[in-house]
């Protein structure tokens, strides 16, 4: 079939689509900003919808792949639960592909990234790897011999809701203690002040050397190594990929993780530790994945 494949990633707080070459080169980008998650969900829709129609540019549309910051079905069909978009149980591959008249297919927003990494970027030299991002919460994923690890429903690596603090924040899923709400972007800003608007800025302030935004990354990359050291002592992973937003704060970022996963992971001292290395496909990953599982499953 010929016509473009679009990637959309439908995160936190925007909606990013793109047009994606063969070779995970992005052509060009077009930006919404995401309804919260008490929004109609309709709005969700027109702002993907708008997004997509900005990349076709009146181009004929061949498929389209969303990357979902939520809990989807293993058939790729629906979204169960989000904690951050208005899609809760929500048949929205079907519907959207109605509206536009396109294939969509559909995959969690960190899984989508996995498969960027595995096929275009820091995952291309290493068939076992766990991937995490910092992004408006906290995602994972595992690879395993070259392979996605899904889990029976499709739902693994939801690594963010680990509760790592008994009766601690209150998280969004509806849990308390999660470990999103102490290693995210979310947790970045809290932690930071009423003095930033967003974890960009805070990253940027702790580049020039800001205290207070040097705390705050630190406490993040402390919390972050925590979750990590019991992640490697389940899955025992080579290399630790570190993506999202936050991760765009390098050195400031994993310097405490890799000091709090040495720490804290059973049998410190006595164990190789897995490299710690930035993902290489940057805040697109999810875009890029997105359109790449489209281009696959029309091939297929």
């Amino acid at each position: 079939m010929t016509g473009l494949h679009v990637g959309i990633d439908i995160g936190g707080t925007k909606v990013l689509a793109g047009e994606v070459s063969d070779e995970g080169k992005v052509v060009r980008t077009a930006l919404r900003r995401t309804p919260g998650r008490h929004a109609d969900p309709q709005a969700l829709d027109d702002a993907v919808t708008s997004a997509l129609d900005e990349i076709a540019g009146g181009r004929a549309v061949a498929g389209v792949g969303l990357s979902v910051a939520g809990l989807v079905d293993r058939s790729g069909q629906r979204v169960r639960f989000s904690t951050h978009l208005p899609w809760q149980e929500d048949d929205t591959s079907d519907r959207l592909s109605l509206r536009w008249g396109v294939p969509v297919v559909m995959a969690n927003d960190v899984t989508c990234a996995a498969l960027a990494e595995l096929r275009f970027g820091a995952g291309r030299a290493h068939e076992d790897f766990l991937l995490i991002t910092v992004g408006t919460g906290l995602g994972g994923a595992l690879v395993q011999g070259g392979r996605l690890m899904l889990g029976a429903n499709g739902m693994a690596g939801e690594f963010g809701h680990t509760r790592v603090v008994p009766d601690g924040r209150d998280c969004e899923c509806g849990l308390r203690g999660c470990l999103e709400e102490y290693a995210s972007g979310n947790a970045l800003v809290r932690l930071a002040g009423p003095s930033y608007d967003d974890g960009q800025s805070v990253t940027a302030a702790a580049s020039d050397g800001d205290p207070l935004a040097l705390q705050a990354l630190a406490s993040v990359g402390e919390w972050l190594g925590v979750g990590l050291a019991g992640l490697v002592g389940a899955f025992d992973p080579a290399v630790v990929l570190v993506g999202g937003g936050v991760a765009d704060a390098g050195e400031l970022l994993l310097k405490p993780t890799r000091r709090a996963l040495a720490r804290s992971v059973v049998g410190a001292g006595h164990r190789e530790l897995p490299e710690l290395l930035l993902a290489e496909c940057g805040p697109p990953a999810g875009m890029i994945g997105a359109a790449h599982l489209s281009l696959s499953r029309t091939r297929h």
